[in-house]
């Protein structure tokens, strides 16, 4: 089923060219596209924009034209199959556009871990544009009360944090420190809050007073500026010299994972969630961690073996996480840090996030 008032040609966001030099566009000439069988055609009405949206510009061949995996908008249109109650909810297309319902993950309710998965911006065209395509299985149902604008973010920034904090367990324990690396961005801020209300003691690590004064707000009990501080030392010197019982790497830099494990105290767990280049090795022996250079490890920060150290992967939640988010937001227990802004300043924000200039996450308005 198909309204007779969506256009053919839209508004979005699109990447010609991707590569170091390559700046998002906006233009009007793209073509909206009819849902088939199980998809439903969503209008957007806001869309968040993320750090890994970046790599959608910056690596050819890897991601679609159109970047954004949060966002947010209604139902106009229905592919064959698709239940009519759909039409006219208020929905989120985020990250997981799908997963395969088959494998041993999905039957065990864990599809975000599906190695089938397709994920919006990647396979299919984002959340840029004024009309994305959903898989009708895979959108959530946003509830009265979330303001589109506070779900963006939440669809992949809060989601991929919920995740996160729930790969800390079982080892974590509620009142152990938590350390957030990245935590004053989109991500981290918000692992910062649902690491507080999980009962564990944050230490934020990031740069600057802006950032310091958002991650204290979220709940952190300390902050780290790792421009002026010795990360390591600092975060030793909070946790009785022992380091941190868990750590989640939000950021994508080298540096942060190459560091990340000597923050950690034995059995403790490190959880990776940030995106370094494809080109990076995470340099762990299972002896010991050697003297990268240029990588800053020194050979005595770690003993893999002996400290019985967990590291585990974490890229975003699953559904059951999604609803539980935004209930909590709905209470108003979870609250992300947002900015909204015009469609057309999707291309600067883009730019501002590739330099790690944004603090909590920026949401545009699709036209």
């Amino acid at each position: 089923m198909m309204t007779s008032t969506i256009p053919t040609t839209q508004t979005a966001a699109w990447i010609q060219d991707p590569g170091p030099d390559c700046i998002l566009q906006i233009r009007n000439d793209i073509p909206v596209k009819k849902p088939s069988a199980g998809e439903v055609l969503v209008k957007m009405e806001c869309s968040g924009i993320c750090h890994s949206d970046c790599h959608n510009v910056l690596w050819p061949g890897k991601y679609t034209e159109v970047p954004g995996h949060e966002g947010v908008g209604i139902v106009v249109a229905l592919g064959s199959g698709v239940s009519e109650d759909l039409l006219g909810k208020r929905v989120g297309v985020r990250w997981l556009w799908d997963a395969c319902k088959e494998c041993s993950s999905c039957k065990r309710g864990l599809e975000n871990h599906c190695g089938k998965q397709r994920n919006t911006g990647r396979n299919t065209w984002g959340t840029l544009q004024q009309y994305v395509l959903g898989s009708a299985d895979f959108v959530t149902r946003i509830p009265d009360g979330v303001k589109s604008e506070i779900a963006a973010p939440l669809l992949c920034a809060g989601l991929s944090l919920a995740g996160a904090v729930s790969k800390l367990t079982p080892e974590v324990q509620p009142g152990d420190y938590v350390a957030v690396v990245g935590a004053g961005g989109g991500l981290g801020h918000i692992g910062v809050q649902i690491a507080s209300i999980n009962g564990y003691k944050v230490i934020a690590i990031d740069t600057g007073a802006e950032k310091e004064k958002l991650s204290k707000e979220m709940g952190a009990v300390a902050f780290v500026d790792y421009a002026k501080q010795d990360v390591v030392q600092a975060v030793k010197d909070l946790t009785d010299g022992e380091g941190a019982h868990g750590v989640i790497c939000v950021a994508g830099s080298e540096k942060a994972y190459t560091q990340a494990p000597q923050l950690i105290r034995n059995t403790g767990v490190f959880v990776c969630v940030g995106l370094p280049p494809d080109t990076f090795m995470f340099p762990v022996s299972p002896i010991h961690i050697s003297n990268r250079g240029t990588l800053l490890v020194t050979s005595t920060s770690a003993l893999l073996i002996g400290s019985g150290l967990v590291i585990r992967g974490s890229s975003t939640g699953s559904s059951k996480q999604m609803d539980e988010l935004l209930q909590l937001a709905l209470e108003g227990k979870i609250t992300p840090k947002v900015e909204v802004y015009d469609f057309a300043d999707s291309p600067n924000i883009l730019e501002e996030l590739k330099r790690n200039e944004v603090t909590g996450r920026k949401v545009v308005r699709v036209p």
